[in-house]
């Protein structure tokens, strides 16, 4: 897409002031954006379910026209924030090192090369007005601090930088500050768009993580960019598990899954997957088809098989089917075979949107790499039959052939 080549640092109309009254009107939340705009997208098939006004529902047969589709290059920029109770240990280009080009390669892997994720780091501190404990960052931000931080940013920034050129936003805290609390990397979305240089700013994500960060962090929140659901499970005191309902099977459920390629669901919602590559499984009785490994690249030349099977079981529900094995995103994955989860559109993020179905409930797998070794078993292996219990959908692994598909019977009652 051909932008405007306006240079960083000319003079522009500033954000100080629009900012201030702007945050003074618009609720801020790390959980963002609900229903919004919806335009046009593939056609999605019978099994498609429709999208709710759940916080970032599932359902695919429109796209929310509030966040940008991951199907062209999309530019981001990454600011680096310094305070004047801290002298930054590391230089901006150690920093971003920390999150590119491994991010921009997950989601080229994850898309088949589809979209491209293209950052623009700057390449100096910018200063903060304030002390970094002044703002009392933390997971469970209070909204008026939070927005101090964000409109203190945004006016620090503008002088220097064009936001017209960038359709993401990156606000990296200097990780050694006192104030920065590591747990409060979130994606913050505005009820009311803030405008700079022309352009409306909808969300910002702000990265307050450690140097070096947690593992595919920065692929976990560009995902709430582009309109995914967390996948976890809080515990409503704050102890016990949080990944019981995917465990290591997507980005989205953990950045420290050993399977985290996102769940071919998702790749299907955000337009990497085509109607092609999508099997509905609609009719009683038994269906055989071949599924394509999902994280494997497809080879030159050749077409592209079934990647997802799909039974739908409700007007808010489907049961979802596909392989997966140790290539692209998920080379370092546990187990290999044919995953089955369920998928609810009416669920919003951090509910339960999806729910893995343990084929092995009585079994684990990974004890000592496994964000939750209790699912690391989960997916069927050949010879091996499973029935899902209330929908009575039994899926079968009947073979593994020589190029790596997966022979699969569905049996819908």
């Amino acid at each position: 897409m051909e932008r405007q080549q306006t240079p960083d640092g000319v003079e522009r109309r500033s954000l100080r002031s629009t900012a201030a009254a702007l945050f003074a009107l618009c609720s801020l939340a790390a959980t963002g954006l609900v229903a919004g705009p919806a335009s046009a997208a593939p056609a999605a098939g019978p099994c498609a379910l429709p999208r709710t006004d759940a916080h970032h529902s599932l359902g695919l047969d429109t796209w929310n026209a509030a966040y940008p589709r991951p199907v062209r290059e999309l530019d981001a920029l990454m600011v680096f924030l310094s305070f004047p109770d801290s002298r930054p240990l590391a230089a901006p280009d150690a920093l971003a090192a920390d999150y590119f080009p491994a991010t921009s390669h997950f989601f080229r892997r994850a898309s088949y090369g589809k979209f491209t994720l293209r950052p623009h780091p700057r390449r100096e501190w910018i200063r903060m007005p304030r002390p970094s404990t002044s703002y009392a960052i933390r997971r469970d931000w209070e909204p008026e601090r939070r927005a101090a931080y964000l409109r203190d940013a945004l006016a620090a920034a503008d002088p220097v930088v064009d936001f017209s050129r960038y359709d993401i936003v990156y606000l990296v805290a200097d990780p050694d500050a006192p104030g920065v609390d590591s747990d409060a990397t979130k994606v913050v979305n505005f009820s009311t768009p803030l405008y700079a240089d022309g352009a409306e700013i909808k969300r910002i994500v702000t990265v307050f993580e450690r140097h070096p960060p947690d593992r595919n962090v920065l692929a976990h929140e560009t995902g709430h960019v582009f309109d995914l659901p967390d996948l976890y499970h809080r515990p409503m005191d704050g102890k016990g598990d949080w990944d019981t309902h995917v465990g290591d099977w997507d980005v989205m459920g953990s950045q420290f899954a050993l399977a985290p390629e996102l769940f071919g669901w998702h790749k299907w919602k955000l337009g990497w997957l085509n109607r092609r590559e999508v099997r509905c499984v609609g009719e009683p009785g038994g269906s055989r088809f071949t599924l394509e490994p999902l994280a494997a690249a497809p080879e030159r030349g050749t077409s592209v098989g079934t990647r997802l099977a799909v039974v739908r079981t409700s007007g808010s529900s489907a049961l979802a089917i596909e392989a997966r094995g140790a290539a692209g995103n998920d080379h370092g994955t546990c187990t290999e075979g044919v995953l089955i989860y369920r998928v609810r559109n009416d669920a919003v993020s951090g509910a339960g949107p999806v729910e893995v179905i343990d084929t092995h409930p009585s079994t684990g797998a990974c004890w000592d790499r496994s964000v939750y070794p209790p699912l690391a078993d989960a997916p069927l292996g050949v010879g091996e039959t499973f029935t899902v219990p209330g929908e009575n959908v039994r899926v079968e692994v009947a073979d593994r052939t020589r190029t790596g598909t997966w022979t699969v019977r569905v049996t819908v009652p």
